[in-house]
């Protein structure tokens, strides 16, 4: 018997030989169950089993619990669970027995059309900043599990916090939510959106959230707590009247940051049904834990990227390419960049360089030689979508930051989840020290076979039909002179108004989209609109970055200037795990 839990775009598996008794359903069955499935997936265990009883009977369960338990031998000692049965042992979610194994372990289970590819982190605390994650790495398909090093001891797993723990906190956060506007913050009504920071969060269920019970003493990516006009800042929802009623849910603790702090992941859930993927930092503080923030002065930040490059015009040359996402916000002072550069070293072997660009919200990739390019990331690998396109990827597009030489899928597979990352921010005034900040991934990138087995959100057809006769002639959307009748914006719904894009059962939504274009002068531009969990169209205001930027109409500033050209779109979404998803709509050609 092959059981199944679902969770949005998470599934755990487990499994039994017998009709009664207790059958597990955790991330370690979902491994077992990997590795009994005949190419790994662990869906298509039950089917197997159909078609021969002994794909799972005693023995064979035995066989591999025991060999997964002997891997994690070092783990279950520090933790004083030697017996562990992951298949049928009965456990309680209180962070004891059981449940304390799983609190110190992040799973992944990846298949990729012929085996998975499976990692087992552990989440312990190191004194060093740039220690490397502690994992395991293997194949479903592998005859053998490694064991996990003798080198973890009780006291690198003492500091978990308990599930009990992680509840008050999100209790809390929903308690604060629950107030209307003019309860949490200085809002004369609780209907309008306001501007403001920590002082004016004023509902002591609210301020006792943070350390110190002081929304002050938060930083985050260079954000304290606060709103502006341009909705940015940490916690800009305590600002915003429908972020009344938001639910804070699914807290887990990830990783410990080089000064104790715990980073938590979470989902939270906008009355609207608006679902947002994100992580906070806390400090445990007494038996309290309290938000802090992770205290860095600048923001700058990195995930796994798996793309699909739609080439809606060149349809033969569309492709699959995955990597790191890298996204250093241009800072500016005065309209002045603050960074000269950002030096990045990297888990790859190897540094990489961020400069700014004018009009460009964010740094770019360089290339080894200093040149520029339109990328705020490195791409590990592109394959063609279709087999008999002939050439490479990386000939073909030298300035999307694919590698050269690429890498492998194997060699995708053996990067940890939690790889570590630094960066060092060089300021572009002379005698201002430059800063260092680090950050973790929660996953890996995916390999291209591993992109294979999932769906994309995709264009509705006719919305692509739309956007190939708009874009085909020139390359882009090219925009004429403005007028009344016929105004420069960037309308992202089919014809009549209908949906432009479909999200398929069980794949998360895209939460962004950006436009990437070009002035008549050449300069390189980007504008962005938030989207909800339920929305299928939508509308791209042009906004001007700094003084000088010429892409929107001097007259009519929310649309975009005579000459702009709009090169390609990037529907961008965000997993539990941290992974980008994005569907580019590429609008110029190839051959």
């Amino acid at each position: 018997m092959t059981i199944t839990a679902q969770r949005e775009e998470q599934f755990l598996y487990g499994t039994t030989a017998t009709a009664g008794g207790t059958a597990n359903i955790t991330p370690l069955t979902t491994v077992i169950v990997s590795q009994l499935s005949p190419d790994g997936h662990p869906s298509k265990l039950a089917a197997a089993v159909q078609a021969n009883a002994e794909a799972v009977t005693d023995a064979r369960l035995q066989q591999r619990s025991a060999a997964l338990t002997e891997a994690l031998k070092p783990l279950l000692v520090a933790l004083g669970q030697e017996n562990l049965d992951p298949i049928a042992g009965r456990f309680s979610a209180d962070g004891t027995g059981h449940d304390k194994v799983l609190d110190a372990i992040s799973v992944s289970v990846r298949p990729d059309g012929n085996a998975a590819n499976i990692e087992i982190t552990v989440k312990r605390q190191s004194p060093a900043t740039d220690d490397a994650p502690v994992s395991i790495i293997f194949r479903s398909s592998d005859a053998s599990v490694p064991t996990l090093p003798p080198s973890i001891t009780p006291d690198q797993l003492a500091n978990i916090p308990s599930p009990v723990a992680l509840i008050d906190l999100f209790d809390r956060l929903n308690t604060c939510y629950r107030l209307p506007l003019s309860q949490r913050v200085k809002a004369p009504t609780d209907s309008t959106a306001i501007t403001g920071g920590p002082s004016d969060v004023i509902a002591p269920a609210c301020r006792e959230l943070f350390a110190g019970d002081d929304p002050s003493n938060y930083l985050n990516s260079s954000f304290g707590v606060g709103r502006d006009a341009s909705n940015q800042g940490s916690f800009t929802t305590l600002f915003r009247p429908e972020a009344t009623g938001r639910t804070w849910d699914r807290g887990t603790f990830e990783f410990f940051r080089g000064n104790g702090d715990l980073t938590l992941s979470y989902r939270a859930t906008d009355v609207g049904d608006s679902v947002t993927h994100g992580t906070i930092t806390a400090r445990k503080i007494g038996t309290k834990l309290k938000l802090v923030g992770d205290g860095h002065l600048y923001a700058a930040s990195v995930r796994p990227v798996s793309a699909y490059r739609d080439m809606i015009n060149s349809p033969a040359f569309s492709s699959h390419t995955t990597g790191y996402a890298v996204p250093i916000r241009n800072r500016l002072l005065n309209g002045v960049p603050v960074f000269s550069k950002v030096i990045v070293t990297s888990p790859l072997n190897s540094v990489l360089t961020f400069v700014p660009q004018p009009g460009l919200s964010i740094l770019v990739l360089t290339k080894p030689d200093g040149t520029p390019i339109l990328n705020n990331g490195i791409l590990l690998r592109g394959i063609y979508e279709n087999p008999s396109t002939l050439g490479r990827l990386v000939s073909r597009e030298p300035n999307i930051g694919l590698l050269d030489p690429e890498y492998t899928d194997p060699q995708i597979s053996q990067l940890q989840d939690q790889s570590l990352w630094k960066f060092e921010f060089v300021h572009a005034q002379a005698g201002v020290p430059n800063v260092i900040q680090y950050e973790r991934n929660l996953s890996r990138p995916q390999t291209i076979g591993e992109i294979r087995q999932q769906p994309f959100f995709n264009l509705t057809p006719a919305m692509r039909s739309d956007l190939t006769t708009r874009t085909s002639a020139n390359n882009g959307l090219l925009y004429p002179a403005n007028s009344v009748s016929q105004p420069n914006v960037l309308n992202i719904s089919a014809p009549g108004n209908l949906d432009a894009w479909t999200v398929p059962l069980g794949v998360q939504a895209p939460s962004s989209l950006t436009a990437y274009g070009f002035t008549k002068s050449g300069s390189s531009f980007n504008d962005s609109a938030a989207l909800t969990s339920t929305t299928r169209k939508t509308m791209i205001d042009c906004t001007a970055a700094a003084q000088g930027d010429t892409h929107c109409d001097s007259l009519a500033s929310n649309q975009f200037a005579e000459g702009s050209r709009v090169h390609f779109m990037a529907f961008e979404a965000t997993t539990a795990r941290a992974l980008g998803i994005t569907r580019y709509v590429m609008f110029y050609k190839q051959w």
